[in-house]
């Protein structure tokens, strides 16, 4: 729990606020996605990151002051097994806090905080292409050279199939 801060609380006494803050995160990692007040939501940010870091680590020690804070077991749960492992790369900066505009009955600024998604999801599909790309462009290069030693399997493959094809006719013929 990140220590608390001078000044007002959230709720009547530390111990509500904590209490707040708890649920909060739960809802949070259950929904990926809440919607809050401001105030609630900046709050909310480092107990999270800190959570979530504790995740990170896996053992039983961090899994056990997981559940001090967060106190639904499956929530837990998918904290490490889920949660966790998307954000394995990532050093820090966990959640993303957009602000949305006052709310509708007392005017109170209002915030979505939420989980920001892996970065290497976008990054690996890029790699393979250029790959397959080298790969097409040295089969093409070797076909056109005419080496015969230097072929790579598929343009071998290719070469085979047409042999094979030719000698079909030379039979019929």
């Amino acid at each position: 729990m990140p220590t608390p801060t001078r000044g007002p609380r959230l709720g009547g006494s530390p111990a509500h606020e904590r209490l707040m803050l708890a649920n909060l995160a739960t809802s949070l990692f259950k929904h990926g996605r809440i919607t809050t007040t401001e105030t609630k939501a900046k709050r909310l940010r480092p107990l999270a990151e800190q959570l979530i870091t504790k995740a990170k680590r896996g053992d039983l020690h961090a899994r056990r002051q997981a559940l001090s804070v967060v106190r639904d077991k499956d929530v837990v749960f998918q904290l490490f097994d889920q949660i966790a492992p998307r954000f394995s790369n990532r050093p820090g900066g966990y959640t993303r806090i957009v602000k949305k505009g006052p709310r509708k009955g007392d005017n109170a600024p209002m915030a979505i905080i939420e989980l920001v998604e892996e970065l290497e999801v976008a990054a690996a599909p890029k790699a393979p292409r250029k790959a397959a790309r080298k790969a097409a462009k040295a089969d093409s290069i070797a076909v056109l050279a005419g080496d015969d030693e230097d072929e790579t399997p598929a343009a071998a493959k290719s070469a085979d199939e047409g042999d094979a094809e030719a000698k079909d006719d030379e039979t019929k013929a």
